[in-house]
């Protein structure tokens, strides 16, 4: 489990290409510290185990399901990206909980200046519509942030220096995609909600004359 509170931004020091996999090395300082092999690393929102640890960078291997999900299968050498180590019980939940399974990509549709904090509207498939909610939490590349405003087919984010400073949002473009995650709580709701209706859906009249 993750918090969606970033700890550092790390960069892509080399790509290999496997069968439908890729191999991501990633140069970091402060996440390698205690770092072990099957360790649990989130990467741009998108867990990920450890395979390899060296002196100033860690790798780890995408396998086709995580391309096809997430943004990973996009990055290029050089590129930053954002880094948090599985949450320890021990730990403060500063964020909301994440599990690092990405649940789609998205299109950033605009970036706007509010003072010192900058404004991004997202798209989302219609199909995740449920799992969202003003004021209600999403994780963006990884990141926990809340939800200001919420429309038809794309939601508004309010992103302050801190996080700017500490996440690669400010890096982002317009048209650049993005990793989501939606809530998991609501996601559980979600999924309760639609198995009550499915058994509800089975008591008709035929069910009604064989059960009475």
């Amino acid at each position: 489990m993750f918090t969606g509170i970033i700890e550092e931004v790390g960069e892509i020091a080399a790509i290999s290409s496997g069968v439908k996999s890729k191999k991501l090395e990633i140069k970091a300082e402060k996440v390698l510290k205690d770092l072990k092999i099957g360790d649990s690393m989130n990467i741009n929102g998108a867990c990920q185990t450890v395979i390899e640890v060296k002196q100033n960078s860690f790798v780890v291997q995408a396998v086709e399901e995580t391309l096809k999900r997430t943004n990973l299968g996009r990055l290029k050498k050089g590129d930053r990206v954002n880094l948090e180590r599985a949450l320890k019980l021990s730990g403060r939940l500063g964020g909301h909980l994440l599990s690092g399974h990405i649940d789609c990509t998205a299109e950033i549709k605009s970036i706007n200046s509010a003072g010192d904090s900058l404004i991004y509207e997202i798209s989302f498939p219609l199909e995740y519509a449920d799992l969202l909610m003003e004021k209600g939490s999403i994780a963006v590349e990884g990141i926990s942030l809340t939800i200001t405003e919420l429309k038809k087919s794309s939601f508004v984010v309010s992103v302050i220096p801190f996080t700017l400073k500490m996440t690669d949002l400010k890096e982002k473009e317009v048209k650049d995609i993005v990793n989501l995650e939606f809530d998991l709580l609501g996601k559980y709701v979600k999924r309760i909600l639609e198995s009550k209706e499915k058994e509800e859906s089975k008591i008709n009249e035929e069910w009604l004359r064989e059960n009475l």
